[in-house]
């Protein structure tokens, strides 16, 4: 949702008199921001005839996987969704249990969490990979953007003054869109490794942000339009 932030140059019995010569417009600012927060969710699934075991074989495999990330002070790792189900047999009495546990990563360090993801898949298998922008670096773009963004419509309202002969303008009202892609995930089907896994190497990209100004000015001193004298017969 974007946020919303409304000036209004008249209060009170002012925003009910009548209203001329407004026109509404927009204006935008727009940035290509570099993808700098990696996110990933990986997962172990099992199947057990005990349940009780199968817990203990999903819990071990959190358990070493959060172990192992501890060597990776940079990535941030907590455990994700979990959850097992019975699998029933044709006569529907329960035959076995199967389960799922998932870690989550997030890091901005690219190469420490590529080598994490690498060491991770000897037993985890990867659901998605995501890189995004981080919000420290979105509220700063946005920021910047906004200025743009309300530059613009500054100068646009200028140009409608100038062609239309305007003497001058005062706002009526803007609003601030801020708006952009959210996280885009990227599916992986790979298969768990029974050996070392070369690291892969992450490339975020970029998000294209975007602020849009929408508004009214009222134009003040425009020269009154006479009307073309009639044909006479």
């Amino acid at each position: 949702m974007g946020l919303v932030t409304s000036f209004a140059s008249t209060l009170g019995a002012a925003e009910t008199s009548p209203t001329y010569n407004v026109i509404e417009f927009q204006a935008e600012a727009s940035q290509e921001v570099v993808n700098d927060l990696f996110q990933a969710v990986l997962y172990v699934e099992a199947n057990d005839q005990d349940a009780a075991r199968l817990a203990t074989t999903l819990n071990t495999a959190l358990n070493d996987a959060l172990a192992t990330a501890k060597g990776s002070s940079s990535v941030q790792t907590r455990s994700g969704g979990y959850q097992t189900f019975p699998i029933y047999d044709r006569n529907q009495r329960i035959s076995s249990w199967r389960g799922r546990a998932e870690l989550r990563l997030e890091s901005r360090d690219f190469v420490a969490a590529s080598r994490l993801v690498a060491q991770l898949q000897a037993r985890f298998e990867v659901a998605s990979m995501t890189f995004t922008v981080s919000s420290s670096a979105r509220a700063t773009a946005l920021d910047a953007l906004t200025a743009e963004a309300l530059a613009a419509f500054r100068g646009r309202s200028e140009i409608i003054r100038k062609a239309l002969g305007a003497q001058g303008y005062r706002l009526r009202q803007v609003s601030l869109n801020p708006s952009g892609p959210g996280p885009q995930p990227r599916p992986f089907q790979v298969a768990r490794a029974a050996t070392a896994v070369t690291a892969p190497d992450f490339e975020g990209g970029t998000t294209r942000l975007v602020v849009t100004a929408n508004g009214a000015i009222e134009l003040q001193g425009v020269p009154e339009t006479r009307p073309l004298p009639e044909k006479q017969p």
